[in-house]
């Protein structure tokens, strides 16, 4: 059994959960988010707060009412709080910074990489090494800053490169003569 799984979501004040068959809609501060629940999983929502329980007793079930119950709290989390990413550039003549609804990225290419910047998701340079996301949904938050990263992932030498703010580069020794 899951140990994830065994505690119920609460809602806190503010926040306005329903459930509809498998779909699980939260409406908050931050805006409004919705989940499908996978077959295998029940769930119900009573007394301001959400329980999930396996329907059956099968290996895939256990598996994913544990992974259900994560996904609500997040949505929860996301429409009361939201998340953050933050990147960091290291680089000589590495920078960021944000025009209107797009990123540019100076990241030693010929040319600057253009990035738009999706709906729901914020983007701030504080400064021009710095890269700040936020959104009311985890999993685009995180698919936005994995993108990010990916036009120029650190390298082990130098350590040039887009990285996480709390990422550790595993540093290499050059050649020796």
């Amino acid at each position: 059994m899951s140990r994830v799984g065994k505690r119920p979501v609460t809602v806190p004040s503010g926040v306005t959960a329903a459930v509809e068959g498998q779909t699980v809609k939260v409406k908050g501060p931050k805006g409004q988010l919705q989940f499908v629940v996978h077959d295998d999983v029940t769930v119900v929502l009573d007394k301001g707060s959400i329980t999930v329980d396996p329907r059956f007793e099968t290996k895939r079930a256990r598996s994913l009412y544990g992974t259900a119950r994560a996904q609500i709290a997040n949505l929860v989390e996301g429409v009361t709080k939201g998340f953050e990413k933050k990147l960091e550039i290291t680089g000589v003549g590495y920078r960021a910074a944000v025009q209107g609804k797009n990123l540019q990225l100076a990241l030693g290419y010929s040319h600057d990489v253009v990035y738009p910047i999706p709906e729901g998701i914020a983007i701030v340079t504080p400064k021009p090494t710095e890269i700040v996301i936020t959104g009311n949904d985890i999993q685009r938050v995180g698919q936005v800053a994995a993108e990010i990263r990916d036009f120029r992932p650190p390298e082990p030498y130098k350590g040039k490169g887009v990285k996480y703010a709390n990422e550790f580069i595993f540093r290499k020794e050059g050649k020796k003569k």
